[in-house]
């Protein structure tokens, strides 16, 4: 029997149905990523699965005595309180108790004195009446592994650190099934890819929902899709998925354009005149009349962005130049003798934690903050259009239109005059919704008006805090060509590696205490440039370019006989190693290990760990004698 049923399975919200009759299934240890274009009702799935919504129609069958444990994508604005309360609130009816108990110990702790001492005697006898020590044990556990501090406050973390708690309180509960809904929103790439290797290693089925292509090409063993309230099942890996979908879409707009031509012939016929009338075959009538009821109820895949960007006057060949640039916020160093100089045409990333000041170094490139020290020179004409991971350019009480026009009827793109509900249509807002109010959008509607605005604006430098968040696969990739053919600067803040690899040429990299420093390529291609130190990834020596290089350490030392030899036989010994390495991260990079040999699983993870440990020591013994050797 499976984990989880679903049959014939229908809600409604209106005509057409959000799920119109579907079925899945889903197994033990499976990791299936739930897709679909905004708007499909892929929450809405989620939340009917978890028991929060009601459906009209069909049944779930959920496997005796499973547990199923839903993380929203929204952090609730109400929620307080210490991080060991909040997790114990996963365990349900006996939360209370554990919490009490917990609370107890906390207080006789910082007191120590008799009415503390009371309270536990009283604490333990209730936890001990409900055999409640095995779940008091699994709420810490649950948060040593998310690594968190169960007395700080919830209101006092980050928003990653805050998606963790409630990540920490759904484990809690011990599911059998997880679903995430757009997990990786919001956090950064360090919290992704610590999420990525907890989920991997996690035991129990998930169904989860992203846009992040790099995080479902790591963690998803099957693809359902959700389009026109059906379910589509594409067993295998992301690649296998956009390859049959390709195929399938292929066929389907064949089929369609057959029945279209036979219905269009049809209706020829029927409109015939009065001599056909009198011969007419009912039984064709009646089949022209079937052929009219299955094109009106046939459901159109939804449209497509058309996402054009309105060009500026080209800038000077300088758009801007750092010197010896430091800033710092109440005396923490955010920036520190930075140099750069970005050049027209230039794509720049902009990768690093959250709170560690990408945004401030937007807005010191920019001149809206003066540094401390150094100096930021702007070029010639350059013409700034600035997209805000705040979404403060937007006015939540005024429509759709009014954000976008200012109260005029059409707008101006690239010389071109276009009415206003046309544009808006282009950006898939059709004239009902591009009437209602801001504070009524989705997410991913919002930044779908947030670049329909963006990009009315004449501009030469672009520059792009976070654009990725809720906007689903499709309208990413639109977005990824349109940069790729932009003529302008680029600069872009994003924690989407996928999206980074694909459009950036260049990246300014925050690594701690202030030091920003320059990488030729995208995300991946810094992994393979950092420092050996920082990366412990096996991944090749090459040095990162830097406004102030590091000086040996090792001045006046030579090579004797024996280190040259060692030095000679380094290069092959890490070549060896990094084939080995190779190799062990294909095999785990095979989805069904997991799940038909998890043991073998664990010892290749062990062999991962020390082939990247090994090799880390022989990249800094490579470096120690290469500088003793320059000395």
């Amino acid at each position: 029997m499976s984990l989880l049923s679903i049959k014939n399975l229908s809600l409604s919200f209106g005509h057409p149905a959000l799920l119109d009759g579907i079925d899945l299934s889903i197994e033990r240890n499976e990791r299936i990523c739930l897709i679909g274009r905004n708007g499909e009702g892929k929450s809405t799935l989620m939340k009917v699965i978890a028991g929060e919504t009601a459906f009209d129609d069909g049944e779930i069958r959920v496997e005796g005595g499973a547990r199923i444990a839903f993380l929203r994508q929204e952090v609730p604005d109400d929620m307080a309180g210490r991080i060991f309360d909040l997790v114990a609130d996963g365990l349900g009816d006996l939360a209370g108790l554990v919490k009490d108990y917990h609370a107890a110990c906390v207080s006789l702790a910082d007191t120590g004195d008799e009415a503390a001492m009371n309270h536990l005697s009283v604490a333990q006898q209730k936890m001990e009446a409900a055999g409640g020590w095995a779940l008091e044990q699994r709420v810490e556990e649950v948060i040593s592994r998310m690594e968190l501090n169960p007395d700080q406050e919830f209101s006092a973390l980050s928003g990653g650190m805050k998606r963790r708690v409630l990540l920490a309180r759904a484990l809690a509960a011990e599911p059998d099934l997880l679903l995430l809904d757009e997990p990786t929103n919001h956090l950064d790439i360090e919290a992704i890819a610590w999420l990525e290797e907890f989920l991997l290693g996690w035991r129990g089925s998930l169904l989860f929902i992203t846009h992040d292509r790099a995080f479902l090409r790591r963690l998803a063993t099957r693809i359902v899709e959700l389009d026109r309230g059906k379910i589509t099942d594409w067993p295998g890996d992301y690649d296998n998925y956009l390859r049959r979908k390709a195929e399938r879409e292929n066929a389907e707009a064949q089929e369609n354009a057959r029945f279209d031509k036979k219905l269009a012939q049809e209706e020829i016929w029927i409109r015939q005149g009065i001599k056909a009338r009198r011969t007419r075959n009912e039984g064709r009538v009646r089949q022209l009349q079937a052929m009219r009821e299955v094109a009106r109820e046939r459901r159109n895949k939804q449209g497509t962005v058309k996402l054009a960007m309105n060009k500026g006057e080209m800038s000077g060949k300088l758009v801007c130049e750092a010197e010896n640039v430091s800033y710092a916020w109440d005396g923490k160093p955010i920036v520190r003798d930075f140099s750069f100089t970005i050049l027209r045409g230039d794509k720049l990333g902009i990768i690093g934690p959250n709170g560690c000041g990408k945004s401030t170094l937007l807005n010191l490139l920019l001149g809206k903050l003066q540094p401390d020290a150094g100096e930021i020179r702007l070029g010639s004409k350059v013409e700034v259009a600035y997209f805000d991971q705040l979404r403060a350019q937007l006015d939540e009480e005024a429509t759709v239109i009014d954000n976008v026009s200012g109260g005029s009827d059409t707008v101006t793109i690239n010389g071109r005059s276009k009415h206003i509900i046309s544009y808006l249509q282009d950006f898939l807002f059709p004239p009902a919704r591009a009437r209602q109010p801001v504070k009524a959008l989705s997410g991913g509607e919002r930044n779908r008006l947030l670049l329909a605005k963006l990009f009315m604006k004449p501009a030469n430098l672009l520059v792009m805090d976070e654009p990725t968040n809720d906007l689903d696969v499709e309208t990413l990739e639109l977005l990824e060509e349109l940069l790729l053919n932009y003529e302008g600067t680029l600069l872009l803040v994003s924690h989407d590696r996928a999206f980074l690899d694909n459009v950036v040429a260049s990246s300014l990299v925050f690594e701690g205490q202030g030091q920003v420093n320059a990488y030729v390529g995208g995300y991946s291609d810094w992994l393979a440039q950092r420092p050996r130190s920082e990366s412990g990834k096996g991944q090749k020596k090459t040095p990162a370019v830097s406004g102030k290089p590091k000086q040996a350490d090792t001045a006046g030392k030579k090579l004797g006989y024996k280190e040259q030899q060692e030095l000679s036989s380094l290069p092959g010994n890490i070549e060896n190693l990094e084939e080995r390495l190779g190799r062990v991260e294909k095999a785990l990079s095979d989805p069904e290990l997991y799940q038909s040999d998890p043991l073998q699983a664990q010892s290749l993870s062990k062999e991962l760990q020390e082939v990247t440990e090994e090799l880390e020591a022989l990249y800094l013994r490579w470096d120690e004698l290469e500088d003793k050797q320059k000395s």
